[in-house]
């Protein structure tokens, strides 16, 4: 548990560190922060939430929905 926390933690300062660089296509930035976010969410919802152990269907949707919820968000943020 204590690795998961320490990868959220990084995640969290590479998100910060992303946000402060100035960079020629902000967009490319804010997808990437957005797929970090993404992955800390599941991060949460795994290990701090215990779906893990969850019933197969309920895990399922829960990794449906923070998969197509990043694509949807990363996918517009890069076409706008």
């Amino acid at each position: 548990m204590i690795v998961v926390w320490i990868a959220l933690a990084l995640a969290t300062f590479l998100s910060w560190w992303l946000s402060t660089e100035e960079a020629s296509d902000g967009r490319l930035i804010a997808v990437i922060i957005l797929i970090v976010a993404g992955v800390k969410i599941r991060l949460v919802g795994l290990y701090f939430m215990e779906l893990r152990d969850a019933p197969t269907l309920l895990r399922g949707a829960f990794e449906i929905y923070v998969f197509v919820l990043s694509a949807v968000l990363a996918g517009y943020v890069a076409a706008t």
